[in-house]
């Protein structure tokens, strides 16, 4: 009996640099090939051609970038390279004329167009169908889920309007099918991203569409509380503190939404943020912290901020100090001020030294470790959702070692079957995680209740409940 002898599929390599939303982007473009028929490569050498997604924030981040595609270039030698950073693409030829194409972000036919072109396709009615969900580079059980491209706001540090451009939002029953697809495929968490989740839906004037048998705004509010009814847990990134995201504390009350919010303050002192051109600076966000955390005992927040600001004196510091010291975020992401190119912050007088900046941003971050540890010892003895990430075995400890000065055992301290996963006050990535020790029983994706034993200053330690 005669065999049919498939082609061999073209071998597409990947290397994604940048934030989430540049992840979704990169999965996109994966399940397009996929469904072109191509394979994806774990290394250069198995690659018919090198698919770069570039980041272009910050000057470090190109640099990260470039680095990214020489290297490329020196082990494939055939490259593609999309993303932020496409759009200097005179910047990327001069100094890589063999690169094969350069797109923009969110450019997903330039990309796809340029692969087919460098490594023209092998379709078969006998090649693996793409799945449901699509290809994800995230594990299975949690997802990006994007709702916006673009921003509105002129931030003086920032270039990505200039970059992606003004808000562009997606229709909400589009956001809502996906989301379903994803949860039906085995996600058990959403994470809501793009570049300003309160302003959803203000460019579409919160055009309603139909959904389930009703009609649902293009409006944070009316997604989230949709999204919370899919039944996997919803977590929502980049949140400007707008009057309407009161309305979405109600949401985690019920258990629809994650008590946890990722707001973006980036600075507390108003004169900083004047000279930032931050939206909602004048918000009494304290005052709302404290109501919020009256209707949501266990809400957590996170939050990054800028150190070393132009003009930012050593007053504007102990502002910014003082604030965090009361608004007691529970988890504090900082960065050094760097010089962008293309933003308006970098015309403006009194740039603080570096040394000045990078003695800032420790005490900043020392702070925020000692509010993290006190924040978290108070959860010792508590019992917590935890979703799982990983299961692996955890190694003896060296003969000798420090078992630790808690009377509870630290997981790492036990021989046998652990687990790291995330409670609802983690995200993946940027937070801190919960370690398990007797997890021989558990798998990546599943929801159970954990005995927190210990906690250090970023991550709890527990046995399942």
């Amino acid at each position: 009996m005669e065999t049919t002898t498939l082609p061999r599929p073209p071998r597409v390599g990947l290397v994604s640099l940048g934030c989430p939303k540049a992840l979704v982007d990169s999965e996109r473009i994966i399940t397009k090939l996929r469904a072109d028929g191509y394979q994806m490569s774990p290394d250069y050498a198995g690659a018919d051609v090198v698919l770069v997604n570039t980041c272009g924030f910050l000057d470090s981040a190109k640099e990260e970038s470039l680095e990214a595609i020489g290297e490329a270039i020196a082990e494939n030698g055939r490259v593609v390279v999309t993303g932020c950073m496409g759009n200097e693409a005179e910047v990327i030829r001069k100094r890589f004329p063999d690169v094969l194409a350069i797109t923009g972000p969110q450019q997903y036919e330039e990309v796809v167009s340029a692969v087919h072109d460098a490594a023209p396709p092998a379709p078969s009615p006998y090649l693996d169908l793409v799945p449901e969900a699509g290809l994800k580079l995230t594990p299975r059980h949690y997802s990006y889920l994007k709702i916006s491209e673009g921003c509105n706001h002129r931030c003086s540090f920032c270039i990505i309007p200039s970059i992606r451009g003004d808000l562009v939002s997606r229709r909400p029953d589009a956001i809502l099918r996906e989301a379903e697809k994803l949860v039906e495929a085995g996600t058990k968490e959403l994470l809501v991203i793009s570049q300003d989740t309160s302003a959803y839906g203000v460019d579409i004037r919160h055009h309603p569409r139909m959904w389930k048998g009703h009609e649902v705004r293009a409006h944070m509010t009316d997604l989230s509380r949709e999204l919370g009814k899919l039944g996997a847990w919803v977590r929502l990134h980049y949140v400007y503190p707008y009057p309407h995201v009161d309305q979405v504390i109600p949401l985690m009350a019920e258990g629809l939404v994650l008590p946890y919010l990722d707001i973006p303050f980036q600075h507390a002192s108003p004169k900083v943020l004047r000279s930032m051109k931050r939206p909602a600076n004048e918000a009494k966000v304290l005052e709302r912290l404290k109501n919020w955390r009256s209707i949501v005992p266990d809400m957590a927040v996170r939050s990054s901020f800028v150190v070393g600001f132009p003009g930012e004196t050593e007053e504007d510091f102990q502002y910014l100090l003082t604030w965090l010291e009361e608004a007691q975020l529970d988890r504090v992401g900082a960065f050094k001020f760097e010089p962008v190119s293309g933003a308006a912050a970098n015309t403006l007088p009194d740039p603080v030294p570096e040394e000045g900046k990078q003695e800032r941003y420790e005490r900043v971050m020392a702070l925020s470790a000692r509010i993290s540890a006190e924040k978290l010892a108070a959860k010792v003895g508590k019992t917590i959702e935890v979703l799982i990430d990983r299961v692996d075995e955890v190694p003896p400890p060296e003969e000798g070692a420090d078992k630790g000065h808690f009377d509870a055992p630290h997981p790492q301290h036990h021989h046998g079957i652990g687990a790291t996963g995330r409670s609802k006050a983690d995200a993946p990535e940027i937070d801190g995680e919960v370690h398990l020790r007797d997890a021989g029983h558990l798998s990546p994706g599943d929801i159970v209740s954990v005995k927190i034993e210990d906690s250090d200053e970023h991550d709890l330690f527990g046995v399942p409940a």
